[in-house]
């Protein structure tokens, strides 16, 4: 699992190097083609999914892939809505990833359902990548309406020097106090909390003998629940100072993870409510809340990028939130090899889920770094001050010395 993290980051770093040539396409296409290779190796190939070495190098190679998108779609949002003057628009794609989510585990438990078999859906899987594959390979870079380079200053231009460039740009966005307050805290946040869902997961099926597709259906609502709370922010929650909301997130999310130590004390059954009700229900608050954290981030950093650096930050912010993530999962697997946690033996998880739960509270220690409201509700307010102080200048303003002079307040109707 620890190279399989390590590969997150490596992905980061090269859609990073490929991000100074403006090249957008490219990315997303060895992302489906590393998916197709990956996962149609342990379709059609029988020895990769027996051998363990060729098992994970498939994974690995699914992972970098994942990794490679993640990063272009942050940035592909990034410039097309600061382009376009849509602040904002990270919230509409996590709906449509909320809505892939859920769409995608509601395919795979069906196939897997349907078929008993493993293999039939990776070659289904693989036969979809393949048509995305189609379709990337068909389109046009002009066709995303992203400002283009033009192949004569490419030539001009080095591959080095474009990257020193854009290198150098970020860097100075960075030292900004505020890009550089928030982002530490979240990247803070994610990499302080150790990740036991490995240990979760390994109990649910083992100990509890639990389906696996009822802990699959259980991301399912996970990602129903990150859909409602998505349209919720855009709609609802944006207007709320971001310090108070995101603080209000991290008390949810380190109170979820309490869930998994009712689940494991087995004071679910004292309530009468069954083990698998209690995971469908319950199983995926904490990564859902865990998601729905960055969103605000992703938001905030979008609307502070400096012109013509919207996109290297936001590869940025996610490959250093993959590093975080990546500390995280290897602070979770040492963590509980300290205190004991093996696969015949759980009685230690009980205390992991606890100091899971103290290390998620660490971050509020420190949410001062989290801007108190958000730059765009200052903009409205600043724009809704500027246009009354306008109207009260025209209105009140008196010309001393000139025939035309304003009166300081509209005079009643009944005075005129």
């Amino acid at each position: 699992m620890g190279y399989c993290l390590m590969l997150c980051i490596l992905g980061g770093l090269v859609e990073y190097l490929m991000y100074p040539l403006e090249v957008t396409v490219l990315p997303h296409t060895i992302f489906v083609f590393l998916q197709v290779l990956s996962w149609g190796s342990l379709a059609l190939i029988p020895v990769a999914s027996e051998a363990l070495s060729i098992l994970l190098a498939c994974v690995l190679l699914s992972n970098l892939g994942a990794s490679i998108a993640e990063v272009a779609k942050d940035a592909l949002v990034a410039e097309y809505g600061q382009k376009n003057k849509m602040p904002g628009l990270q919230s509409y794609a996590f709906m449509a990833l909320a809505a892939g989510g859920i769409l995608g585990n509601l395919l795979g438990g069906y196939f897997l359902l349907q078929t008993q078999q493993p293999k039939s859906m990776f070659l289904s899987f693989s036969v979809l990548l393949a048509f995305q594959l189609t379709i990337t390979l068909g389109m046009k870079e002009d066709s995303l309406g992203l400002p283009q380079t033009s192949s004569h200053s490419l030539v001009r231009k080095s591959i080095s020097e474009s990257i020193r460039k854009q290198y150098f740009d970020l860097l100075v966005a960075a030292r900004e106090e505020s890009i550089s307050r928030p982002l530490i805290w979240i990247v803070a946040s994610t990499a302080t909390v150790p990740i036991l869902s490995g240990s979760i997961f390994c109990y649910q099926t083992q100990c509890l003998n639990l389906d696996p597709s009822v802990i699959g259906m259980s991301k399912v609502i996970g990602q129903l629940m990150l859909l409602v709370m998505t349209v919720s922010y855009d709609r609802l929650w944006k207007h709320v100072p971001m310090r108070k909301l995101v603080g209000i997130v991290q008390i949810l999310y380190a109170s979820s993870v309490l869930l998994d130590l009712i689940l494991v004390t087995q004071v679910n059954l004292w309530w009468g409510i069954p083990n698998e009700a209690f995971v469908f229900c319950f199983s995926g608050v904490a990564e859902t809340l865990a998601q729905f954290k960055l969103l605000p981030f992703h938001v905030l950093f979008a609307s502070l990028a400096p012109p013509g650096c919207e996109g290297s930050l936001m590869s940025f912010l996610a490959s250093a939130l993959c590093l975080s993530s990546i500390a995280s999962g290897f602070f979770g697997v040492g963590f509980a090899s300290v205190i004991g946690i093996t696969s015949n033996d759980y009685t230690s998880l009980p205390t992991g889920i606890v100091m899971q739960f103290l290390a998620a509270l660490l971050p509020l220690l420190w949410i001062n770094r989290v801007p108190a409201t958000h730059p765009s509700a200052e903009k409205e307010s600043k724009k809704g001050r500027s246009r009354r102080t306008r109207r009260t200048r025209r209105v009140g303003r008196v010309g001393f010395g000139s025939i035309y002079s304003y009166r300081r307040e509209r005079e009643p109707d009944f005075l005129r």
